[in-house]
């Protein structure tokens, strides 16, 4: 365990016992937080006859033109469990447990309930009878590796919804224990998170407030507890050394994490549900140095959107990589990059050094269709994309969608300028298996003879089990050079 942590005194560390191998989080107990009645979520030692032991499922809302109720749950385990769900008015009849990349199989326990055995931590959607507005989302994380009790201290705060001393010097640890913490009378609603500080969110804490993490480094925002309905989940804005993982985020009115002008971030093992517009999942603005890993993001807008110049931002964006994630857009993108930049300048800004590898993207519903890119590389505002590699993608579903949707833009509502040309851009092992809906063309086109597309390489790209051996599908211009298809 590691045990240096900016300062805060190994006395307030303390490693889980080597007998807790799973954990169930204490019952969170808030009006706003309504229990979902509909399932039951057990979990126990795989292979044993041990007692279940009961997780709590909350409602969670999705997909902002039905404003539907699904479920979540989630736990801890550092070795393979049984899970048993029970439902209450819905026939366990057409489950899917998805991804389906995982191939995960049941056993059908009588007309409702199933069970099913997890070898290692997943971010799962259950659906039965193919409803995919009201699933059940199930999360199996890791035990923690590093924890904290709750104990005063040196440096240590302990919230109690009427701290205001965090600014002080000596602040190493702000802990929120299980239970809701609504702080009052704070601006914007917001904590902002001091210098060379841990966040620790204790497994059944529910947190109504936005982490504000602006102009400090060496930050970090951890634990199981839950982030509800803030205005943002977090907020990095021109800093650096940044740590985020763990946490859940329920139902923002903005973006779950966004980041403006910041380097060397990480976010990991992250799980978040949007439902109002604008309620992106991960936002980043002339960013540089990051790694998304291992995140969950349902959302109502973009999962991923990652941009130059916006606001008050500047200086472009590199070397960002996201990677073993789940995305699911009930509306707009999965990925969504290169939109917006600073159109004053004389050649804009280079958007470049972007990966995105490894992900599962369960469904994409996007009616509009300047917005249908479920993998959107469309550049605005003078901005120059280029090096950026999309491998080992998995599409299950989408609704009015095109995979691929490659662009120099003018879109009047967010730009003033054109995009300028886009350069070096690579699918590789991109797989989409549909069951319904529509998949529109892939799409690939340059705005003028100058502000052009070329470089594209399209590698081993599969749809309903069909592989791509040339461009005649794809929707492409005049000022597009140099694609490639293998």
């Amino acid at each position: 365990m590691n045990r240096i942590l900016y300062g805060v005194l190994g006395a307030f560390i303390f490693s889980l016992s080597a007998q807790a191998k799973i954990v169930v989080y204490p019952r969170v107990e808030d009006k706003a937080v309504v229990e979902d009645g509909r399932y039951k979520v057990y979990v126990r030692e795989a292979g044993t006859e041990k007692n279940w032991r009961e997780l709590q499922v909350i409602g969670v809302d999705v997909d902002m033109d039905t404003r539907s109720r699904a479920a979540m749950a989630q736990f801890d385990a550092d070795e393979p469990v049984d899970v048993k769900v029970e439902t209450f008015g819905i026939p366990v009849t057409d489950v899917k447990i998805r991804p389906l990349a995982r191939g995960i199989s049941y056993n059908k326990v009588g007309e409702h309930a199933l069970t099913f055995r997890l070898d290692r931590p997943a971010k799962l959607s259950i659906e039965f009878g193919g409803d995919r507005l009201g699933n059940l989302h199930l999360f199996a994380n890791e035990v923690e590796k590093e924890t904290y009790d709750g104990k005063e201290g040196p440096g240590v705060i302990i919230w109690d919804n009427s701290s205001r001393d965090i600014f002080r010097k000596n602040c190493r640890l702000i802990y929120f224990g299980p239970g809701v913490h609504q702080p009052k009378d704070l601006p914007n609603n917001e904590i902002s998170v001091p210098e060379n500080c841990t966040v620790y969110l204790a497994p059944g804490a529910v947190l109504k407030a936005k982490l504000r993490v602006d102009r400090v480094k060496n930050v970090r925002i951890i634990g199981r507890g839950m982030l509800f309905q803030p205005l943002r989940g977090v907020e990095v804005s021109r800093s650096r050394n940044v740590h985020i993982e763990g946490i859940t985020v329920i139902n923002p009115a903005h973006y779950t994490i966004f980041g403006g002008e910041s380097r060397k971030v990480t976010v990991k093992n992250v799980k978040s549900f949007s439902v109002r517009g604008w309620s992106d999942g991960i936002d980043l603005m002339c960013c540089h140095d990051w790694v998304v890993d291992d995140v969950f993001l349902r959302t109502s807008d973009d999962c991923l959107a990652f941009y130059n110049h916006r606001w008050w931002y500047w200086g472009g964006t590199s070397n960002l990589t996201v990677q073993n994630s789940v995305l699911w857009a009930d509306v707009a993108h999965a990925i969504n990059v290169g939109g917006h930049g600073d159109d004053l300048s004389s050649k804009g800004e280079v958007f470049r050094g972007v990966t995105f590898r490894n992900i599962d993207i369960l469904n994409v519903d996007e009616d509009d269709d300047e917005y249908r890119g479920v993998m959107s590389v469309c550049c605005g505002d003078k901005n120059r994309v280029e090096d950026v590699t999309f491998e080992n993608i998995r599409v299950e579903d989408c609704d009015e969608a095109r995979l691929i949707d490659i662009r120099v833009v003018y879109n009047g509502k967010y730009n003033r300028v054109p995009g300028g040309r886009i350069r070096n851009i690579t699918f590789r092992n991109i797989t989409w298996c549909g069951e319904g809906g529509a998949m529109y063309p892939m799409r690939i086109k340059g705005h003028d003879a100058q502000n052009n597309v070329s470089g594209i390489v399209l590698e081993n790209i599969t749809v309903n089990g069909k592989r791509m051996t040339d461009t005649k599908d794809v929707e492409m211009n005049e000022y597009v050079y140099d694609v490639k298809v293998r």
